[in-house]
């Protein structure tokens, strides 16, 4: 069980909450917290003084009163005005944990909406119910308003949910379970629509993402460093305590584990060569910086799932604060840092599928004894580039730019929810990466047979040969490619 308002979300615990391992529920505590502070907006809402949100207009007409027989009509418009995204829905994941997030945020007790309010949003969550988001609209403040409309449109028997793999209007849906739609009152519209749980939920998705790919692109970096029977001393413990960021210790200490009890690096000893290039050198700094800002944006994204994120916030009978704890720029720069983090594992994975195709050390050129008659795996860097390249254009910072909106009462955005769908594009793009120089170092470790390679290494290289055979002549690689990007999708291949 998951206490809504009472207990710390955290990434593992969303996911949990999303995939139905993990049952939310309200407690009396959290029901008390919820019932207490719509009491306080009521008191408000039939009051003479001006209250943003509660009984004024919203953005530029903050300054209109209305009185209580347009309370529910005001907030009502505000939904379906807001619901204006275009572009492909989002991942029913996506939506899914944007709800689960709003509803832990309306819990704390500080957004004032009604209990049966938040139960409606629960059901949804515990039936599949979810709504149809569209991708492209947000600025990421006043919050993700577009794509928060979308989600909860369906509550007022408006706009459409996911059966299935089709579009279907909620109200044929809600007509086939017997609800009857809500009617909002005072400041439930706010409560909804005001907050960051898009740029949140596609964080909480990348960073589960690129967990593994961290760890994957370790394991890449060490079958390519066995594969072109690289040295294991730049990934001394000695070294790195020199030096001790967090990330570049992790990371060599998984090449220690990685590398153990491998027969190959043992052979390496000896030759006399006396460093190798910065792809695999350097892999602690590298794929150490990126695990740096991995763990910043987690540490970021868990308070912020912990927050109240709408507005405004109400403090007592007589106190809403009108703020800005809706803007997204706490993690629309980091996200846009870890956009760079993500994509500088790709661009040094690369190089490692650059540097075993250039026949030194005991390796063919193009990993092919046929070289000539064959072109062996010379196209598949050329697949590598481009994505890395992509990737690059992709890192430009949506947060460092900011479009004035609402006649200038919103005069500085943060373009976090761009951020976000850009992270996990870049993500999307690593895994491709990543499933290419696998299948290189794999071809490249065949020529060091008949040595032996660390337990963990040589589970792996079974796990890839089991889908993709080694490389005599040339044949069609797609295929090989796909099988290659289906097991890193599939978290397949073993990490720790």
């Amino acid at each position: 069980m998951f206490n809504y308002g009472m207990e710390q979300l955290s990434v593992e615990k969303v996911i949990a909450l999303a995939n139905g391992d993990l049952k939310g529920v309200l407690t009396n505590d959290t029901i008390k917290k919820v019932n207490d502070c719509r009491s306080k907006v009521e008191t408000m809402a039939n009051g003479n003084i001006a209250v943003y949100g509660i009984n004024t207009g919203f953005g530029p007409l903050c300054d209109v009163q209305i009185t209580p027989e347009e309370t529910s009509k005001l907030q009502e418009n505000l939904l379906i005005t807001h619901a204006v995204g275009v572009g492909n829905p989002i991942d029913k994941q996506l939506s899914k944990i944007m709800m689960i997030c709003k509803v832990h945020a309306l819990c704390q007790g500080f957004s004032g909406v009604r209990l049966e309010l938040i139960e409606r949003i629960l059901y949804f969550i515990e039936q599949d119910l979810l709504p149809i988001v569209p991708e492209q609209g947000s600025v990421g403040a006043s919050g993700d308003l577009a794509p928060l409309s979308h989600l909860f449109l369906p509550l007022l028997g408006e706009g459409e949910f996911w059966v299935g793999n089709d579009i279907v209007p909620a109200k044929e849906v809600l007509a086939n379970k017997n609800l009857k739609p809500l009617k909002l009152e005072a400041k439930e519209g706010l409560g909804l629509i005001n907050g960051t749980q898009f740029i949140l939920a596609h964080t909480i998705v990348g960073l589960k993402k690129m967990e593994y790919l961290l760890d994957l692109a370790d394991v890449a970096g060490a079958m390519s460093l066995e594969g072109f029977q690289g040295s294991a001393s730049p990934f001394k413990e000695a070294l790195h305590k020199i030096r001790p960021f967090q990330g570049n210790l992790k990371v060599a200490e998984r090449l220690r584990m990685l590398l153990d009890g491998s027969q190959n690096v043992e052979n390496h000893l000896e030759c006399d060569r006396v460093q190798d290039p910065y792809s695999l050198r350097c892999i602690p700094q590298v794929h150490g910086a990126s695990r740096n800002a991995y763990y910043h944006l987690n540490e970021l994204a868990e308070i912020e799932m912990n927050s109240v994120t709408d507005n405004p916030i109400v403090l007592s009978e007589t106190e809403a604060i009108s703020g800005g704890n809706f803007h997204g720029q706490p993690l629309a720069m980091a996200l846009d840092y870890n956009s760079i983090a993500a994509s500088e594992l790709g661009n040094i994975s690369d190089r490692r599928c650059y540097l075993l195709l250039e026949g030194k050390y005991g390796l063919p050129r193009l990993l092919t004894s046929g070289g000539g008659l064959n072109s062996g795996f010379m196209i598949p860097q050329y697949t590598t580039a481009a994505l890395v390249a992509e990737n690059k254009s992709l890192c430009f910072p949506p947060s460092a730019d900011s479009i004035p909106t609402s006649l200038g009462q919103e005069d500085h955005v943060s373009m976090g929810s761009i951020s976000g769908r850009k992270f996990n594009q870049i993500l999307e793009n690593i895994e491709k990466i990543l499933a290419i120089e696998l299948m290189y170092a794999a071809q490249a470790m065949e020529f060091r047979r008949p040595n032996k390679f660390s337990d963990i290494i040589e589970e792996n290289f079974k796990i890839i040969r089991e889908k993709v055979v080694k490389l005599e002549d040339d044949r069609i690689l797609k295929d090989d490619i796909y099988a290659m990007i289906k097991l890193v999708k599939n978290k397949s291949l073993i990490v720790k």
